[in-house]
């Protein structure tokens, strides 16, 4: 018997409970980031695919923090790959929530808890894509590389990241991060991360004779950071190819966040003093301080541009004994429009939701970037109520997860040769 598209999706409806069920039982495991540990979670991923028919391995550079392979086809066609990570940020305050962080419970409309969004209902739909890939015996033309991570939320140093320089992430032809969107975006780029550490040198003295003697630090840095916007006027350089990519994200920016100029987070350079610290005793005048700046680089910056600009703001401080030190390593990095991948998703998505969906750019950053740099058009698109993120009470819309994992479905279909 061959499946078809249709068969599938039916399978998909048929067993919808299935899914929430999933969904909620990956939110009861406490997997928080960085107090907690993935075991958990990692081994109840592991037992679900072996459930499933799907043969995974247990990877890791940190104990507390394993990371999941798994592959299904055969090597007839390309091979994508579907990236979730496990790990949730910590629930903080349990009296500022309304419900269980950890309980998963579920209404007639949503699934509530830590991680609902962020991202444990993407994963959910990945896994439950490949399951039903592989119960229904469909014929692909090409593999499933499954990539389910631990670290994320901290970084990537024991998730992603490490995958991607240990060689795992090689020969994909594409790759799906189930991270939250919204259904009606696909973000195809996103800025690069970078961090900026200004140096203030001064004189001691006694704090007594402080408007007299001695050199505060903290004060001449912070006549440098008071010009900390003069960053923000570096603009990314964007090809033609890209313009469309680049409005739909200012529209996307601009409707979202809902605040006058909020669109050129998109394509300017950004730059946050995130901490502060000088001095070393309150009767003493200090001698040295440093802050440290989150900088988010847009698309096609000009590196040479941008370091001219903080050697101007340091300059118009008029000050002197400040230095900066910065490694640019994190790009802004982009999949174009027109890639399969791009467009599988796009066409169903609008499919389903009869609604237009827009390729665009993330103003943060992700895990993503990892396999782009490798030369693997990459995309996010996943379930979320993006109010709830990374803050209380998290929640998901169960139509929003049923809806990724028919979109997740169909489109491997698409990519794998399924008709």
């Amino acid at each position: 018997m061959i499946i078809n598209k249709e068969q599938l999706v039916k399978m998909a409806q048929e067993r919808e409970q299935e899914l929430i069920k999933l969904t909620s039982d990956l939110i009861k495991i406490n997997s928080e980031n960085p107090i907690g540990s993935q075991r958990e979670v990692i081994d109840f991923v592991m037992n679900y695919l072996k459930e499933s028919g799907i043969e995974g391995d247990e990877v890791k550079a940190n104990e507390e923090f394993p990371c999941i392979l798994a592959k299904m086809g055969n090597d007839l066609g390309p091979s994508i790959i579907l990236n979730g990570h496990v790990d949730v940020v910590p629930a903080g305050d349990p009296s500022k929530w309304d419900f269980d962080p950890f309980g998963g419970e579920v209404t007639d409309k949503l699934i509530l808890g830590r991680g609902t969004s962020d991202m444990k209902a993407g994963v959910a739909g990945i896994l439950f894509a490949m399951r039903l890939l592989k119960e229904s015996g469909a014929e692909i033309k090409g593999n499933i590389r499954l990539h389910i991570v631990s670290d994320e939320e901290s970084g990537g140093q024991f998730g992603t990241k490490w995958l991607i320089e240990d060689g795992y992430g090689d020969h994909a032809d594409a790759c799906i991060v189930a991270e939250p969107t919204s259904n009606y975006t696909i973000e195809i780029g996103q800025k690069g991360s970078n961090e900026l550490i200004l140096k203030a040198y001064g004189t001691p003295a006694h704090g007594s004779l402080g408007n007299y003697k001695g050199d505060n630090a903290i004060i001449k840095l912070s006549k440098v950071l008071i010009n900390i916007g003069m960053l923000h006027e570096v603009k990314g350089n964007y090809r033609d190819d890209q313009a469309q990519a680049l409005k739909n994200s200012k529209y996307i920016a601009s409707n979202k966040l809902d605040m006058p100029g909020i669109e050129n987070v998109i394509d300017h350079v950004t730059a946050s003093v995130g901490t502060i610290q000088g001095g070393t005793k309150l009767n003493m005048v200090p001698d040295y301080c440093e802050a440290h700046v989150d900088v988010r680089l847009p698309v096609g910056v000009d590196i040479q541009e941008l370091e001219e600009k903080i050697k101007s703001m340091i300059e118009k401080s008029g000050v002197e004994g400040v230095e900066y030190e910065v490694e640019w390593k994190n790009y802004g990095n982009s999949t174009p429009m027109e890639a399969p991948i791009v467009q599988a998703i796009k066409k169903n998505a609008e499919e389903l939701w009869g609604i237009e969906v827009l390729p665009a750019y993330q103003w943060a950053s992700s895990d993503a970037r990892y396999y782009r740099e490798k030369g693997i058009p990459t995309i996010q698109y996943g379930p979320s109520n993006t109010e709830g993120i990374h803050s209380y009470n998290e929640n998901v819309d169960i139509e929003d997860v049923l809806n990724a994992n028919k979109i997740y479905l169909l489109s491997l279909c698409d990519l794998l040769g399924v008709e």
